[in-house]
């Protein structure tokens, strides 16, 4: 079974002749399955090749034009997946779109670290930047109605969006699966190409991260349990970010000097891999933690509908030091959006300071009443 994946339309959107798509996300994620949707509707010629392949290295890392025409040939659209295997792939991709006619090119990695520091800066203003996450409730909600929807929620907040995770019909099997996600592929990219070989550490620390949901974490703290330095913290969250693993949120302030803006809240990019790092895949009504899982879910589902229907945003918290706070801070279109997020059937009204600090600004209580209107 395919779930349509939002970014497909997106794809065939910005895939121009003399442009290069990059497609970034975690393994698993169906990278090669958007790439092989798309190429069924191709009606010109294609060249579809792997990174991993040490032919294809040596050809798309030559930096010579005429190789790399040759390489290509007659073909009008080259795709290539684990693009972050090649060395130099930046500068190759730009003598690409420089040197042969109406080509258009499409580049994946699994993880943005590496691939954006090769490419970044020789593709200015020649590439689109795709991000693919998890499956969303946005491309799910096309499969199903909204009891079916209601009725899944437990499972989505448990085991996450991981489209394999999705479609198999037994729990058992999709701890398996996030287990095997961890212990397989989590860490890979970092410990290939930064070269870290403390992966119990990186681990232990996305533990500690994972009991921190939804709460300012103290690098200083971190690595006092740790046993490293802050720096190496803050390096170690940075890389992990750039993989796809959690996100980061910083605090928001303007107006008040009580407001917190030091700190970072971090979120998993999947509720199944926070789960399978913690090893608790038990029920709701057996957890202490449905709040933090409930919060996780739906920052992640909205930073997920930013990137799909392409509206951007800076996302933040706000708190302030008498603990007055709002879990998601919203800055688009010049317009402040600040969001309460509830799991239980609490009313809260807006803070008086975030009011009176930002009259002009709006405020939600995002609730399971109406959660769908807010990430679909």
């Amino acid at each position: 079974m395919y779930i349509r994946q939002r970014q497909l339309e997106n794809l065939e959107h910005a895939l121009k002749r003399g442009k290069v798509v990059v497609i970034y996300g975690a393994r698993r994620t169906g990278k090669t399955t958007l790439i092989n949707e798309y190429l069924k509707s191709e009606s010109e010629p294609y060249l579809l090749v792997s990174g991993e392949d040490i032919t294809i290295q040596g050809y798309l890392s030559s930096q010579s034009i005429e190789k790399l025409k040759s390489f290509i040939g007659s073909n009008r659209l080259l795709v290539i997946d684990e693009a972050q295997k090649i060395q130099n792939i930046g500068l190759n991709l730009k003598l690409i779109v420089d040197h042969v006619p109406d080509i258009r090119v499409i580049a994946t990695g699994s993880s943005s670290f590496d691939l954006a520091r090769s490419i970044g800066e020789p593709l200015t203003g020649r590439k689109t930047t795709l991000i693919q996450y998890p499956l969303s409730q946005l491309e799910l909600a096309a499969t199903e109605q909204r009891h079916e929807t209601d009725s899944r929620l437990e499972q989505r907040l448990v085991y996450g969006g991981y489209p394999e995770v999705v479609l198999l019909q037994d729990n058992r099997e999709r701890e398996q699966y996030l287990r095997e996600i961890v212990s397989s592929y989590l860490y890979k990219d970092i410990l290939e190409l930064e070269g870290i070989r403390q992966s119990a550490k990186i681990g232990r620390l996305l533990q500690l991260i994972a009991f921190q949901i939804g709460k300012e974490v103290s690098y200083t703290e971190l690595g006092t349990s740790l046993g490293m330095s802050k720096n190496t913290v803050d390096h170690y969250l940075d890389l992990l970010e750039k993989a796809f693993v959690i996100r980061k949120l910083g605090g928001f302030s303007r107006n008040l000097r009580n407001e917190i803006t030091k700190n970072s809240r971090f979120y998993f990019v999947d509720n199944g891999i926070r789960n399978a790092l913690i090893n608790n895949f038990n029920l709701l009504e057996l957890r202490n933690d449905a709040g933090e899982l409930w919060e996780n879910y739906i920052v992640l589902e909205r930073l997920k509908r930013q990137e799909y229907v392409r509206e951007p945003a800076n996302n933040y918290f706000w708190r302030t030091y008498t603990k007055k706070e709002l879990d998601l801070v919203e800055e688009r279109g010049g317009q402040l959006h600040g969001y309460e997020i509830k799991w239980g059937k609490a009313k809260p009204r807006p803070p008086k300071e975030w009011s009176s600090a930002y009259p002009d600004a709006s405020w939600s209580l995002i609730n399971r009443e109406n959660y769908m209107e807010f990430i679909i």
